[in-house]
C-alpha cells in the first residue's frame, strides 16, 4: 500500500506537470513535512531555494521563538532565494543591500543525491556578518555538495535588534528570549532533522558551522542545551566570543525601548509597544551603513538558550554538547576591519601613524603594555602594526578555547595562511589584504564576494588546489568527525599534553602543512595576551 505522504507527493507531481508542462517534468521534487517542493539542477546538483522553515516572525510573533512553518498544498517552486533578513549595517562590501524584510526565515538545500542508497553527511552553514547583516544568497554551495558528496543547507536568520534583544518586558513573557536569531538556527536544525533524509541527507550526521558571526553562533549551539541532539559536529571558522551578560544586555534593551518611545517599563504594555514599532524605526536605532548603534548585542548569556555563565565557562566546565569540533582562524583577522575603515574614509587613505597611536590608546590601562610588546614592529607600516595587534587579541582567545576543549572532545585546529587570497573590496590606496578575515570563504564557496558591492574573483590554479583540499577536509569532517582522507591534507587531531605541543594545520600555498600550537602562540604573542586583559 502506498503511504499517505507518497500519495500526496504523487498528486502534487501530477498537478505540477499539468500546470507547468512536460518540459519541466524533470525538475527535482521532494516531499517535506509541510509540502512538496520543486527545485532546479545546476552543474549536477539539485538546488532547492527559499524553503520556509518557520512562520514569518511578524506582528505578534516579533521577538518570540520561531513558530513552525504552515503547510501548503500542491508543489511550491523552490527556485529562488527567500528575502534577506532586515539589516542596515553592511560592513563595507560584506553585505547588503539594506532592507526591512521581517518575513525572511527561509533556507536552501544543495544536494548531489536524491533518494535511495546510503545517506550523505549534512552541513548547515550559518552566514557571518556580526549577527547584524549578511544573507545566504551569495554562498553557492554546489561545489561543496558535489565535490564533497554532502548535503549543504544555508539559512537566513533574524539579525540585529530583531534577532538579539534582551528586554525585561519580553523576557518576562515566559518563552525563551534574547537570542531570537539563535532560536531561528535551532528551528532550522529541527527542520533538517525532520526533512533532510528526503533530500539524501543523514539526520544523524549534521554539522553546524559558519564563519565569523556564524562561528560564534556555532559555538553557542555547541554550548546550548536547547540544541542538544540536533547537531553532531561543529565548525568554528574565525572568531569565538563569550556572551554578553544578561543584565548588561537588558540595559541595552531598555535603553533601546526608551529611545524608540516605548519607555523603560517592564510590563506587557511595553512589549506591545515594541512589537508595534515600524521596522524602519528599529533599523534606524540599530545603526548606520558603517557601524552598529549602542543597543546591539552579538550574543547574550540569557541562562536558557545560552548558559548564564557564558559560552567559555560552559566549555571549560564540560557542560556542553560533546562532539568533534573544527576550530580555526585566519592569519590577519583584523585586516578586514581595517579595510572597512579605509573603505569609508574620505578621502580613502592608508592608516596613518596618528590613527595607529589612537588605536593603541584605546586599550586603556593596558595601552603602554601593548606599545611595549609591539615596539619591535614599529618600523613596519601602521597597517601592519594595527593588523598584528588586532589579530593577536582576537585569535589568542580561540587558542585558549581549543586547548580547553581538546581534552574533552576531538578538536582539529587550523590557521588559514594564503596571503595571495583574492580581495573582495575594490582597490584601496596602499592597502595590503594579506590573509584577511573572510578571505577563506571563497575557497569553500566559489566566487563568494560578500554583498552586491563586493568583487568576485576566480581562484588561480594553486589556490584552486588548496580549495579542493579544504573542501575534502570540511566534508570528510562532516562525514566522520575527522577531516583526513584521500586528497585532503594530513591533519592530526589537536592534542596538546604536558611537554608535548598540539598540532595546527597551516592552510597555505603550495599545500597545507602542519605547525605546532606553540608556533601559532609565538607568532601571535599569545603569552602576552594571556596575561594582558585590555581595559
Amino acid at each position: 500500500m502506498i503511504g499517505a505522504r507518497w500519495m500526496r507527493l504523487a498528486a502534487a507531481v501530477a498537478g505540477f506537470t499539468m500546470a507547468a508542462g512536460t518540459a519541466l517534468a524533470q525538475a527535482p521534487l521532494v516531499d517535506t513535512r509541510t509540502g512538496a517542493v520543486s527545485g532546479v539542477v545546476v552543474h549536477g546538483v539539485d538546488e532547492f531555494l527559499g524553503i520556509p522553515y518557520a512562520a514569518p516572525p511578524v506582528g505578534d510573533l516579533r521577538w518570540r521563538p520561531p513558530a513552525p512553518a504552515k503547510a501548503w498544498s500542491g508543489v511550491r517552486p523552490a527556485v529562488k532565494f527567500g528575502p534577506t533578513c532586515a539589516q542596515v549595517t553592511t560592513l563595507g562590501v560584506f553585505a547588503g543591500p539594506a532592507n526591512a524584510n521581517e518575513d525572511c526565515l527561509y533556507l536552501n538545500v544543495f544536494t548531489p543525491k536524491l533518494g535511495g542508497g546510503a545517506k550523505l553527511p549534512v552541513i548547515v552553514w550559518i552566514h557571518g556578518g556580526g549577527n547584524v547583516d549578511g544573507e545566504s544568497d551569495d554562498y553557492d554551495a554546489s561545489r561543496l555538495a558535489q565535490a564533497g558528496q554532502a548535503v549543504v543547507v544555508t539559512i537566513n536568520y533574524r539579525l540585529g535588534l530583531l534577532g538579539w534583544l534582551a528586554h525585561p518586558a519580553l523576557d518576562a513573557e515566559g518563552h525563551p528570549s534574547g537570542n531570537y536569531g539563535l532560536l531561528d538556527q535551532i528551528q532550522a536544525l529541527k527542520w533538517v532533522k525532520d526533512n533532510i533524509a528526503a533530500f539524501g541527507g543523514d539526520p544523524s550526521r549534521v554539522t553546524a558551522g559558519g564563519q565569523s558571526a556564524g562561528s560564534i553562533d556555532a559555538e553557542a549551539l555547541v554550548a546550548s542545551p536547547m540544541a542538544a541532539g540536533l547537531l553532531h559536529r561543529a565548525i568554528f571558522q574565525s572568531i569565538v566570543v563569550d556572551g554578553t551578560p544578561l543584565a548588561a544586555a537588558q540595559k541595552q534593551g531598555a535603553d533601546f525601548a526608551e529611545a524608540a518611545g516605548c519607555g523603560r517599563g517592564a510590563g506587557a504594555d511595553t512589549a506591545a509597544c515594541l512589537r508595534k514599532l515600524p521596522v524602519e524605526q528599529i533599523l534606524k536605532l540599530q545603526g548606520t551603513e558603517q557601524a552598529n548603534g549602542p543597543y546591539v548585542s552579538i550574543m547574550i548569556a540569557d541562562g536558557q538558550i545560552v548558559p548564564a555563565g557564558g559560552i567559555f565557562a560552559a566549555f571549560r566546565s564540560g557542560k556542553f554538547n560533546r562532539m568533534p569540533i573544527m576550530s580555526g582562524t585566519v592569519h590577519d583577522e583584523a585586516n578586514f576591519f581595517l579595510a572597512i575603515t579605509e573603505y569609508y574614509s574620505s578621502p580613502q587613505h592608508p592608516l596613518s601613524a596618528a590613527e595607529l597611536d589612537g588605536y593603541l590608546g584605546s586599550f586603556g590601562p593596558a595601552a603602554d603594555q601593548v606599545r611595549t610588546e609591539y615596539k619591535g614592529m614599529m618600523s613596519a607600516t601602521p597597517q601592519r602594526v594595527r593588523d598584528a595587534v588586532g589579530t593577536d587579541s582576537i585569535v589568542c582567545p580561540q587558542l585558549e578555547i581549543n586547548r580547553a576543549l581538546a581534552p574533552q572532545t576531538p578538536v582539529f585546529a587550523y590557521e588559514f595562511n594564503d596571503f595571495t587570497a583574492p580581495f573582495i573590496f575594490p582597490a584601496l590606496p596602499g592597502f595590503e589584504p594579506l590573509a584577511y578575515h573572510t578571505a577563506d570563504i571563497q575557497y569553500l564557496f566559489p566566487l563568494w564576494r560578500g554583498g552586491p558591492k563586493g568583487i568576485a574573483h576566480p581562484l588561480n590554479p594553486q589556490q584552486q588546489k588548496l580549495s579542493d583540499a579544504l573542501i575534502l577536509a570540511w566534508t570528510n569532517f562532516a562525514r566522520s568527525g575527522d577531516p583526513n582522507g584521500p586528497g585532503a591534507p594530513r591533519w592530526p587531531a589537536f592534542k596538546p599534553e604536558a611537554g608535548k605541543p598540539g598540532v595546527y594545520l597551516s592552510e597555505t600555498l603550495p599545500q597545507a602543512v602542519v605547525m605546532t600550537d606553540q608556533d601559532f602562540a609565538d607568532a601571535h604573542r599569545c603569552a602576552f595576551w594571556g596575561r594582558t586583559r585590555p581595559g
